[in-house]
């Protein structure tokens, strides 16, 4: 018998990986079995039907902002909330430099511990995966309100609080940067700017209803051209988007750390052409919708 990978069993089916993963998890695909954290699935097995929902189960929201609540309220395991807090944390941290694994941003997460073999991980890397557990819980919870400048520098102090940045005397935790910084090869808003131009950038955001995400990428590169902060721009930024998504009911999406480049690609040809920014965050919607066909959660 003849075994193959997640990775080649997604394409085989046409699926993504971690659609394949939980599938594994579930025990829907017969004869596949796990060695240390890798599954190996027999060549000839056949990609599981999708669950109908069982008549007479316990009703659960079908609503994407409503079953986070839920799921995270009870700390239910295996829910999309569960995925979700793991795929976020892993993928975005892992974009600014965290050499954190996935699988070792799964034990923190559903261990609450660290205890990796095979060598040492940098303390921010633990600290920040913690972090933005914390901070998604923020955004589900205040999903619903208005982007404000509070909310902007409530995600950073709980991103950044507890790191190495903020025992820093010139690094300001939860509060806007003090010394000048770039990004990308690209010059940002000096400090004595950065009240102003947020204060702007939020009114005019806000002023208007019924957002697409060409508004929401937009309102994202102009935040990410501020950089308001001196680090974790990025992090607050996607939080944010997410966020954004779950209120006005644009798709969500997250961005993952292997197509990283077409993200920076589409944030600096942002001004130029839109097509690549809005081209790569369509490509990790439609992954994002086999999740939500996956949980039975309507993407209308």
């Amino acid at each position: 018998m003849r075994y193959i990978n997640v990775k080649e069993a997604a394409g085989k089916w046409n699926i993504t990986p971690r659609v394949v993963r939980q599938y594994c998890e579930d025990g829907r695909v017969e004869g596949a079995f796990k060695t240390g954290t890798i599954w190996n699935i027999p060549e000839d097995a056949v990609k599981p039907e999708r669950k109908q929902p069982a008549s007479g189960r316990t009703a659960v929201p079908d609503d994407l902002l409503a079953r986070l609540r839920m799921e995270k309220e009870s700390m239910m395991p295996g829910g999309i909330y569960h995925l979700i807090q793991i795929e976020f944390a892993y993928n975005s941290n892992r974009i600014e430099g965290s050499r954190l694994t996935h699988d070792q941003t799964r034990y923190i997460y559903e261990t609450n511990t660290i205890g990796f073999e095979g060598g040492s991980v940098n303390a921010d890397d633990v600290v920040e995966a913690v972090n933005h557990f914390r901070a998604l819980d923020y955004i589900i919870d205040h999903a619903k309100q208005h982007i404000s400048e509070s909310m902007i520098k409530k995600l950073h102090m709980i991103l950044k609080t507890g790191t190495q940045d903020s025992r820093r005397s010139w690094f300001a935790v939860g509060a806007y940067k003090k010394l000048d910084n770039e990004v990308g090869g690209m010059t940002t808003a000096h400090p004595e700017e950065v009240p102003k131009k947020m204060k702007d950038l939020i009114r005019q955001y806000n002023m208007t209803d019924n957002k697409t995400l060409k508004d929401l990428l937009d309102f994202h590169y102009r935040f990410e051209r501020i950089h308001p902060f001196q680090d974790g721009n990025g992090r607050v930024g996607r939080l944010i988007l997410f966020k954004e998504c779950l209120r006005t009911g644009v798709l969500p999406f997250i961005i993952e750390d292997d197509i990283k480049m077409f993200y920076y690609r589409g944030l600096a040809e942002w001004p130029r052409q839109k097509g690549y920014l809005i081209g790569t965050a369509e490509s990790q919607q439609n992954k994002f919708r086999e999740i939500l066909d996956y949980y039975h959660i309507r993407t209308d």
